[in-house]
């Protein structure tokens, strides 16, 4: 799982790369400045004593060097590498902290106004948030009125920078919470409340491609269980409680594959991280989604939950077989899929998912009897003997290599007889198909 961001959309910070030669990156110039406190009558005087500290403001974090001023207010720094930009915050007993934007290398006459209050110390994110709000100077000579009003405007900004932060703190308490609780529920069997708490978490972020699509696929995970449980309990349930049961199995495994499709639409908006490890844990997170949709389909299936939602299947199947490299279950996918275009009636879809089956597989037994029964089908549908006689082929192989009582058998020796009578194919040996180029 990548690292969780919430970002705080007006005083977020871009971290810059910034390239510099060696020649610019040794090269500095001072800056030299006074610090001087405008009373309640408009008379400036030196403040000595002041604390001023740098912040490189092309830095995401991290203070630079800091000065005190003399008596005389004044202020100095050895040097200040040429190229960048700084921000300049000033603290002191008996003011009110004051941040200067935009200081660059050699400036050397910069006076900064402050006004009498609690000596407060700017933070770090306070000063990065002034910065980031596009506000300029907040030192020029100004009357009493206005400073007041710039001062309250800072600190609304500030406070609102506060909340903002604040709230995804929060957020990602409720997230973190989810995950590790929602986990030991599902863990546990208890998957009503393991549904529950990942649903908190969702709910927390719902659009947060580094926490919902996680969530949601761990909720489609315990809702796909709890729809086993149900289906399993409806083979067994008498009359009266079969029905309910089966019907419950239904909707918690649709409602999985709706999880899964909000889970995979925001991984597909989102743009993929640059960084190596993060883009791997991206790339994990969307297998893992696209693997348990696949299951996630063979069981609707199975269940015969909703036929229309299996023609929805191929895209998903596509994507999941484009990077699955586990042959075994990239095969089982692929006759998952053929059965699930079988049972949705779309024979041609069955042929080409089972087609793909036999090139790598020539006598898997699941595959022969879908290509099979798919063939005859279209032979029904156009008329097409032709059809019918590829079709008897592949079902006269099936019966030949899949074992006694396999669920198809019967079925496929029955078939077969009743083609020879009405369409008068005899069955003969089966071409393995080619892989396609």
């Amino acid at each position: 799982m990548f690292n969780l961001k919430y970002l705080i959309a007006v005083f977020a910070i871009a971290l810059l790369a910034v390239s510099v030669s060696p020649a610019l990156a040794q090269t500095t110039q001072p800056v030299h400045g006074v610090v001087k406190a405008r009373k309640k009558d408009g008379t400036e005087t030196p403040v000595s004593g002041a604390l001023v500290e740098s912040y490189r403001t092309d830095l995401g974090k991290g203070a630079g060097p800091s000065a005190t001023t003399n008596k005389k207010g004044e202020f100095s720094f050895v040097g200040f590498q040429l190229g960048f930009t700084y921000a300049l915050a000033v603290s002191g007993t008996g003011i009110n902290p004051v941040v200067e934007p935009n200081i660059k290398a050699g400036n050397d006459n910069i006076t900064i106004i402050v006004s009498e209050g609690d000596g407060r110390k700017a933070t770090e994110d306070e000063v990065r948030a002034f910065v980031a709000s596009g506000a300029g100077s907040n030192s020029k000579p100004v009357d009493p009125k206005t400073q007041t009003k710039e001062d309250e405007a800072y600190k609304k900004k500030v406070a609102e920078y506060n909340e903002q932060k604040k709230k995804a703190e929060d957020t990602n308490k409720i997230v973190n919470a989810a995950f590790t609780e929602g986990d030991k529920l599902y863990k546990a069997k208890d998957y009503d409340a393991a549904i529950a708490k990942f649903d908190e978490g969702i709910n927390a972020d719902p659009e947060f491609e580094g926490s919902a699509p996680i969530l949601l696929n761990y909720k489609a995970v315990a809702l796909k269980d709890r729809g086993v449980v149900s289906y399993n309990k409806s083979v067994t349930a008498d009359a009266d409680s079969k029905a309910a049961a089966l019907e419950k199995a239904k909707t918690d495994l649709l409602a999985a594959a709706a999880a899964l499709d909000k889970a995979l639409g925001i991984l597909k908006k989102a743009q993929a991280p640059a960084d190596a490890a993060a883009q791997k844990s991206f790339e994990t997170t969307r297998k893992n989604i696209l693997s348990n949709y696949v299951d996630v389909f063979r069981l609707i299936g199975k269940t015969r939950a909703d036929a229309t939602k299996a023609k929805e299947a191929p895209p998903i199947f596509t994507e999941y077989l484009a990077i699955e490299t586990d042959p075994t279950l990239k095969l089982n996918a692929q006759v998952t899929l053929g059965d699930l275009m079988l049972d949705a009636g779309d024979s041609q879809g069955a042929i080409d998912a089972y087609t793909a089956v036999l090139q790598t597989a020539p006598e898997n037994v699941d595959a022969l009897a879908g290509i099979g029964f798919s063939l005859v089908n279209l032979g029904y549908l156009n008329n097409d003997k032709t059809k019918f006689q590829e079709g008897v082929n592949y079902l006269q192989k099936y019966t030949g290599v899949a074992p006694d009582g396999h669920k198809f058998k019967n079925d496929a020796v029955a078939l077969i007889d009743a083609l020879k009578k009405e369409q008068n194919v005899t069955p003969q040996k089966v071409t393995t198909p080619k892989k396609k180029p």
